[in-house]
């Protein structure tokens, strides 16, 4: 670490994982996560913590918050606006990560694969799983994850189809995009991937979800919000839905007792899909490169589109 006084210092809003520490070697100061370390920060490497006024006011030299993830919505932007703090995130980090702990979660909720674990004997009243060649699937959402999905889903002769109004049309030509309804009239696994703003609070309700096939599949790997849990598990119980893959849910983490923990055909895994060891060093590495280059003055966020600029107060 450098002894310069005027290093910047890095406060980490979490234990920081191994590994992470040699990507700020030699350019910045490491403190935290304790409350205490907040003092002498000049930025937030922010976690899923969320970052409102009351927490940025415990750093007076706070210049920028920056995500190891994607999006915004654990920090209040206004908030951090309205004190000069810049806000970054790390779009391109988890893509490939979380690209396939989708299609993982696919695999598993429509083989049935942790339904059949550690069974010896076959269960004839059980359903079997589907082949996914020429089956068609859905994505809520054509972002950078969205997309890398479609691609291994097409190679698995999938039809892919997708609804994403920021999208335009002829984007991607093995893609066709529709509207929400015919998306999940159509589909026969959906899998989401919008952000968690107020137009997508509950898009996944009782209509969408009794709009989907019978026999369909849901799989969530962007936020919990989006999907109506109460809604999910009455579909699952009716046999409406015959399964679903969450890597997020409503509340985070899903109680022990909740009842969708008791469906079958309903595999739950913690937020982490980003979670594998080359992709955490990725989102910690751009969430820490943004950071110092909004510190350092040296053209903003690497990347423009992933800042919100600070603005000082009028």
């Amino acid at each position: 670490m450098p002894d310069d006084d005027a290093a910047p210092v890095l406060y980490f809003d979490r234990v920081v994982p191994d590994g992470v520490v040699e990507l700020v070697e030699g350019r910045a100061v490491v403190v935290g996560p304790g409350a205490g370390d907040l003092a002498g920060a000049d930025a937030v490497i922010a976690g899923s913590r969320r970052w409102d006024g009351a927490a940025m006011d415990l750093a007076p030299r706070l210049r920028v918050i920056s995500r190891t993830g994607v999006g915004y919505d654990t920090v209040d932007v206004e908030a951090a606006t309205a004190r000069g703090i810049a806000v970054c995130f790390a779009p391109d980090a988890p893509t490939v990560s979380t690209a396939e702990h989708t299609i993982a979660l696919v695999l598993a909720v429509t083989k049935d694969i942790v339904g059949w674990t550690d069974r010896t004997t076959v269960e004839p009243a059980q359903p079997p799983g589907i082949e996914l060649d020429r089956r068609t699937l859905g994505l809520f959402g054509f972002g950078r994850i969205a997309r890398r999905v479609a691609t291994v889903g097409r190679a698995l002769g999938m039809h892919v189809i997708a609804h994403d109004p920021f999208v335009d049309a002829g984007t991607d030509d093995d893609v066709t995009l529709v509207g929400a309804d015919e998306l999940w009239r159509r589909s026969d696994v959906v899998s989401l991937h919008a952000p968690a703003t107020p137009s997508t609070f509950h898009v996944v309700d009782a209509a969408a979800l009794g709009a989907m096939r019978t026999g369909s599949f849901l799989v969530n790997c962007a936020r919990g919000s989006l999907v109506d849990h109460d809604a999910l598990l009455d579909a699952l119980e009716r046999g409406h839905l015959a399964g679903a893959g969450l890597d997020v849910t409503e509340p985070e983490p899903l109680p022990a007792e909740h009842p969708l923990r008791r469906q079958r055909r309903v595999v739950i895994t913690p937020h982490i899909a980003s979670q594998t060891s080359v992709g955490r060093l990725r989102l910690y590495g751009h969430a820490i490169d943004n950071a110092l280059a909004v510190l350092t003055g040296v053209g903003g966020c690497l990347v423009p589109e992933q800042c919100v600029p600070a603005r000082s107060t009028p």
